[in-house]
C-alpha cells in the first residue's frame, strides 16, 4: 500500500540512540503509548479510488443477486390464475335458473377437477420451495429484500396448496389464511370488518335512494372508448394502456399489467366509467407499470395475496378522494362483506343468492354476487374471502397515510404505488429507495404526485376522529 513510517511524538528517551535505547518501540513494545504510527501511503489517491472501485463491485454484484432471484420469483408464478382457476362456467347458471333459481349449483371437487390449473403443483411447490432456500443462502436470514421475497414464496406455496383445494373445506381455510376472515378485527379492541359492513349499511338505508339511481346506458364498446381517450391522456405516449372487451371475467371490468379488460356483456353510466378509471387504471395499471420499471426488485411488479389488501384500499381511497366514489358503489363493496359473512356463518349459495334479491338485485345480478362468494369453493362451503380487501384495504391505507403526515413522513406515502405494495413492507421499501434498490414510483395520480390537498386533509381528519358522533348528534338535534 506504501511506506510505513514511525513518528514520534512524545519520546522520553532523549536524544534518541538508536536501536540499543530501551526507550525505542522499534526495541521495547511496552514503550508504545509514546508513540502513535501513521500509514502514509505514496499515493492516497490510487488507494481510495481501488478501495471505491472494489465497493462499487461489491453493490453491483449485491444488486445483481437481488435480481436474479428477483426474476426467478416472477418466473416462477407466472403460471398461477387464480380467478381463471377458481371461476364457474356459464353451464351452472344454466342449469341454475332451469331449476328456477331452488338447487344449489352443482359444484364440488371433481367439478374443479375437471378444470386443470395449467401448471404442475408438486412441480411449482418444489420449485418456490428451492428460491425460498436460495434466497436464504445468498442474502442470509435478516436481509431485508431477502424476507420480502421468502415471504411471497411462502404466499405463492398457499395458494397453490388453496387451489389444490378447490371444492374442498381446505379451500376456504387458506383462503381466510391469505385474505383474511369478515370476524378479523381492525386492530386490537377495534371494530371488525363485520361491525364496519353493518355501520355502513345503515348508514346506506337511511340515504336510501334520495339521491336516484343513474341508468346504465353505455355499451362494453362505447366504454372501451370513453375509457381509451381517458388511458392516453393520463399515461405518456411512449406508455400505451390499452382497454378492450372480453368474455371471459367475471367482474364489469379488471386490469392487467398494461390493460384494461372490459366485460363484453356489461352495461356502464357515467359513473362507472369514472371508477374505473380511477380504480382500474390510475391505480392497478399504475402500480404494475410502476413495478415494471423497478430494475432490481422487479418482483414489485407481481401482486402476491398479501398486496391484496393494499391494493384494493388504495385503489378504493383513489375513488373516495377524487370524489368519484357514490352510494350504490358502496353498498355494492358492503354487500360484498355482508355475503362474505353470511357464508362464514354456514349460509349456502341459496341463502346468500336471496340475500342479494332482498338488498334489490336482479336474479341476474344476485348469482353473478353469490358466484363470487363461493367460487373455488362448494356450493355449500366456505367463502373464498378476497372480495373483503376492498373496506379492510381502505381502513388500513387510510389510517398509514393519516399517521404519515402526523408524523411528518410525507415522503413514504407516494411509495404506495412503487409497485404491488404491502402495507407492513413500506418501511423497508422507503429505506431501499435510499439504498438504490427501489426505485421511486414513475407513474402516480394527482393526490399523490402533490400531497398538499391530501395532507390537509388528514390534518383535520386526525381531530376529527377524537369527536364524538353521539355527542354531535345530540348537539345537532335541533337544527338538523
Amino acid at each position: 500500500m506504501g511506506s510505513w513510517r514511525v513518528r514520534q511524538l512524545d519520546c522520553p528517551a532523549k536524544p534518541c540512540t538508536g536501536l540499543s535505547n530501551p526507550g525505542c518501540p522499534q526495541i521495547n513494545p511496552e514503550s508504545q503509548p509514546a508513540w502513535r504510527l501513521f500509514a502514509e501511503p505514496r499515493n492516497l489517491h490510487a488507494v481510495f479510488s481501488k478501495v471505491k472501485s472494489m465497493a462499487v463491485k461489491q453493490s453491483e454484484q449485491y444488486q445483481l443477486v437481488i435480481r436474479s432471484l428477483s426474476d426467478r420469483l416472477v418466473e416462477a408464478q407466472a403460471p398461477i390464475r387464480v380467478l381463471d382457476a377458481i371461476k364457474w362456467d356459464d353451464g351452472l347458471r344454466e342449469t341454475f335458473f332451469r331449476n328456477q333459481c331452488q338447487s344449489l349449483p352443482a359444484v364440488d371437487a371433481d367439478y374443479y377437477a375437471s378444470r386443470p390449473l395449467g401448471f404442475d403443483p408438486a412441480e411449482r411447490l418444489q420449485l418456490f420451495q428451492d428460491i425460498e432456500r436460495d434466497i436464504t443462502r445468498q442474502l442470509g436470514t435478516f436481509n431485508p429484500v431477502g424476507q420480502i421475497m421468502r415471504r411471497m414464496c411462502r404466499e405463492y406455496r398457499m395458494v397453490i396448496r388453496m387451489l389444490e383445494g378447490r371444492g374442498t373445506a381446505e379451500f376456504g381455510r387458506i383462503s381466510q389464511e391469505l385474505y383474511g376472515s369478515a370476524s378479523d378485527a381492525f386492530h386490537a379492541g377495534d371494530p371488525t370488518i363485520t361491525d364496519l359492513g353493518i355501520m355502513l349499511s345503515e348508514s346506506l338505508s337511511n340515504i336510501g335512494n334520495d339521491l336516484g339511481r343513474e341508468p346504465k346506458t353505455i355499451s362494453a364498446a362505447d366504454a372501451v372508448d370513453i375509457l381509451q381517450a381517458r388511458m392516453n391522456e393520463a399515461f405518456p405516449d411512449d406508455q400505451a394502456v390499452r382497454v378492450f372487451e372480453s368474455d371471459g371475467i367475471v367482474a364489469d371490468a379488471a386490469a392487467g399489467a398494461d390493460y384494461i379488460k372490459i366485460r363484453s356483456d356489461a352495461l356502464f353510466n357515467q359513473r362507472d366509467l369514472n371508477i374505473l378509471a380511477v380504480h382500474e387504471g390510475m391505480v392497478h395499471v399504475a402500480t404494475s407499470l410502476n413495478g415494471q420499471h423497478q430494475p432490481i426488485c422487479t418482483f414489485l411488479a407481481k401482486g402476491p395475496p398479501s398486496s391484496t389488501v393494499t391494493q384494493e384500499g388504495l385503489a378504493i381511497l383513489m375513488e373516495v378522494i377524487t370524489f368519484n366514489s357514490y352510494p350504490a358503489r358502496l353498498r355494492k363493496l358492503t354487500n360484498r362483506t355482508r355475503a362474505i359473512q353470511l357464508a362464514e356463518s354456514g349460509a349456502d349459495f341459496l341463502e346468500v343468492f336471496r340475500f342479494y334479491q332482498g338488498e334489490g338485485y336482479s336474479d341476474e345480478d344476485s348469482y353473478t354476487n353469490a358466484s363470487r362468494v363461493f367460487r373455488g369453493s362448494s356450493a355449500n362451503g366456505l367463502p373464498f374471502t378476497k372480495d373483503l380487501a376492498y373496506l379492510k384495504g381502505f381502513i388500513l391505507t387510510y389510517n398509514y397515510i393519516q399517521l404519515a403526515v402526523r408524523q411528518g413522513k410525507l415522503q413514504q406515502i407516494p411509495l404506495l404505488f412503487c409497485g404491488k405494495t404491502t402495507l407492513e413492507d413500506m418501511r423497508t421499501l422507503g429505506q431501499l429507495v435510499e439504498e438504490g434498490l427501489v426505485v421511486p414510483p414513475r407513474y402516480l395520480p394527482a393526490p399523490f404526485a402533490d400531497l398538499n390537498a391530501l395532507s390537509a386533509w388528514m390534518c383535520f381528519s386526525g381531530f376529527l376522529t377524537k369527536l364524538s358522533l353521539d355527542r354531535i348528534e345530540a348537539d345537532y338535534a335541533n337544527i338538523l
